[in-house]
């Protein structure tokens, strides 16, 4: 409600183009405006108001207090003065609520809304398998079990399944809808196949699920929703029998090689090696691009620069240019990224403004 009511008195004392173009620049980067290790604690709208006074004062005077203190061409002790921020930082739009030297105060006020909110959303993120396998598993269970008591009609049931359906089919890897792993698809899977290894366990099962097999199904379920997010549920409960019914393999991808290797098969080597990499797929630090703010140049033309570090080799996508005009609308002043190097150096992969 706060957020709500601030924009809104934005829109109306600066202008709603204003207002949406500062908007799309932070959700550009919503998902570098996490700490994610940090979980700080909801507060009421009033004490979001309060601070807010206190903050838009404060922010203020530091922001003046950094950019006065620039050292000019003749100051001998430029040399010796540390690189800002002295260490790299993630959370790009805290930085740039705190630093950037151009923006107003109620600017920085919906940048760090938008941060705050992207803060709320980012557990979610880590869930989103065991969410929609969740949310699919009950919807399935509970209207056939209407069904099968006689409280749903046939018509209804058979319109329930052909949504039920097309929500959690898994598109073939050359179908034009193929879009990778389908959380609702795996998520489903994984919750019907619990409850089967729970009251109908196979020898199979008993040797991969000693702890779970035979149990009471419903404990189980609740066990796996409130301990485990994507990547330790992935791998805590991936069963030979969904990998074979997936039809799931590792491919090993070496730049060095012009040919792919298949990695792992069907066997209790291979599931295991298929477990940790669908895992490791799931693992937020493997998925979004290490990038943080390396360095401002505050002797010179006041450009920020960030780095990325490449993951298992893989660049950037093309995204990357818009995405840097964004932070440049924030910044206002030039805005480098470079790209880090097996030798330990950087090399400079976009740049806003282009130069000529």
């Amino acid at each position: 409600m706060f957020a709500k009511n601030y924009i809104s008195k934005c829109e109306a004392r600066h202008g709603v183009q204003a207002v949406e173009d500062l908007l799309d620049s932070c959700h550009a980067l919503m998902n570098y405006g996490v700490d994610r290790y940090k979980r700080p604690s909801p507060i009421s709208m009033e004490e979001e108001k309060s601070r807010q006074d206190a903050r838009a004062e404060y922010l203020q005077s530091q922001i003046n207090e950094l950019w006065k203190t620039i050292p000019t061409k003749e100051d001998p002790n430029v040399e010796k003065r540390q690189r800002f921020p002295a260490s790299p930082e993630e959370n790009i739009l805290y930085f740039i609520e705190k630093h950037a030297p151009l923006l107003e105060t109620w600017q920085r006020e919906i940048v760090r809304i938008v941060r705050k909110i992207s803060q709320y959303f980012y557990p979610q993120k880590q869930t989103q398998v065991m969410n929609e396998g969740w949310a699919t598993f009950w919807h399935y269970t509970i209207t056939n079990h209407m069904f099968d008591h006689g409280q749903v009609s046939e018509r209804f049931i058979l319109e329930i399944l052909h949504s039920h359906t097309s929500v959690v089919m898994q598109p073939a890897y050359n179908s034009p809808y193929f879009n990778g792993i389908n959380p609702y698809a795996l998520g489903f899977a994984m919750m019907t196949d619990i409850r089967r290894i729970c009251e109908s366990p196979t020898d199979e099962d008993r040797k991969w699920f000693p702890d779970i097999a035979g149990s009471d199904w419903l404990q189980t379920l609740h066990f796996a929703m409130q301990n485990f997010k994507d990547e330790s549920f992935i791998s805590q409960y991936l069963s030979p029998k969904v990998i074979r019914d997936l039809k799931l393999f590792t491919l090993d991808d070496d730049e060095n090689k012009p040919y792919l290797k298949v990695k792992a098969i069907h066997d209790d080597h291979g599931y295991q090696q298929v477990r940790e990499a669908l895992s490791a797929q799931y693992n937020l630090s493997n998925i979004e691009p290490n990038i943080q703010v390396h360095n401002v140049n505050l002797r010179g033309d006041r450009s920020l620069t960030l780095r990325y570090v490449p993951h298992q080799g893989i660049p950037l996508g093309k995204s990357k240019d818009e995405v840097i005009k964004h932070l440049h609308r924030l910044w206002g002043f030039d805005v480098i990224l470079e790209q880090s190097d097996y030798a330990g150096g950087a090399q400079e992969i976009a740049r806003c403004p282009a130069q000529e």
